[in-house]
């Protein structure tokens, strides 16, 4: 794209993609969160003190130093028992223009807070996706009642108000940030370079979520050079550190999708509700459920039970 197109095309891409995202999403996650909603049964998660909560978790593993022949094969990793993935968006109090679709992946900050609160007092532990990738590939412990809890887009408020939730009960989350938005201003704030860095400073792990948010299952050869490659590139230069895990933008992927990826030795990849997973390759197709803006803390807990087993 010459810079010219550049100039005139980003600010419509980045300005539209939200409500996109918003509805794209939602499709994939409808009947999944309303079936499991629908089951949430009347009992209130066990209630522990949250420092007890936040114990030290199992030492984590460098996946690079994995050796080839001890990662398991593709039934293997499939077989393991799926640990629950939580996907967050927006941190924020819903506003009069915010639809009811879009209030389901907006989350009322108090809300917020209600759901990790009950996560901590409910005995969780937050894991992190290299954590995932041992367990899955060699069968690496992981503390009692993991829980992965990610955000996707980079949306400034996961920096200001999210990441201090999380530390607060010993929690570390994974961000997966879409690179066009970096330090964009405007009815929606989006972290900047600075505050990418930070996270990944205080122990978070950051991922790529493409370059504008576009569906991979329509890249050209072209576009994994700009959604994903580029990006990752970006990222690792501002952390410093590598990037090794992505998120489908609107939970969209197909078995092409896993292939390039590996190519470009990626190590896990994150769809959404769907219950299948890619045979070949099921860690680039690892499930995660969106948490509401609707759920209560114990909606929130029967569909952890729920959707993962």
């Amino acid at each position: 794209m010459n810079k010219k197109v550049h100039r005139i095309v980003l600010p419509l891409l980045i300005s539209t993609f939200t409500a996109v995202a918003f509805t794209s999403c939602n499709q994939q996650q409808n009947s999944s969160s309303t079936l499991n909603a629908s089951a949430a049964s009347a009992e209130t998660p066990k209630e522990k003190p949250a420092a007890e909560s936040a114990k030290t978790a199992a030492p984590e593993t460098d996946p690079k130093t994995i050796p080839a022949d001890k990662i398991a094969d593709a039934p293997t990793i499939i077989a393991r028992k799926q640990v629950p993935i939580l996907c967050y968006h927006q941190i924020r109090d819903w506003r009069p223009k915010d639809s009811e679709n879009a209030r389901s992946y907006i989350m009322p900050i108090q809300v917020f807070k209600d759901q990790i609160k009950m996560l901590a007092d409910s005995g969780y532990h937050s894991i992190s996706p290299d954590q995932l990738y041992a367990y899955l590939t060699t069968g690496a412990a992981l503390p009692e009642k993991p829980v992965l809890i990610t955000f996707d887009d980079g949306d400034e408020e996961q920096h200001t108000l999210a990441a201090p939730e999380l530390e607060k009960h010993g929690f570390k989350g994974a961000f997966f940030i879409m690179t066009a938005s970096i330090g964009r201003r405007g009815y929606q704030h989006y972290m900047d370079k600075q505050q990418i860095k930070d996270l990944a400073d205080r122990g978070h792990t950051i991922g790529c979520h493409t370059w504008d948010h576009h569906n991979v299952k329509k890249y050209t050869a072209a576009d994994w050079v700009t959604q994903i490659e580029q990006p990752t590139k970006k990222l690792e230069e501002i952390t410093g550190k590598p990037v090794r895990h992505f998120a489908y933008p609107f939970g969209l992927w197909n078995h092409e999708a896993t292939v390039e990826l590996k190519k470009r030795g990626y190590l896990g990849a994150y769809q959404l509700a769907e219950k299948k997973r890619d045979e070949e390759n099921p860690l680039l197709s690892i499930r995660r459920i969106i948490a509401s803006g609707y759920w209560s803390p114990k909606t929130l807990s029967n569909n952890i039970k729920n959707s993962f087993r």
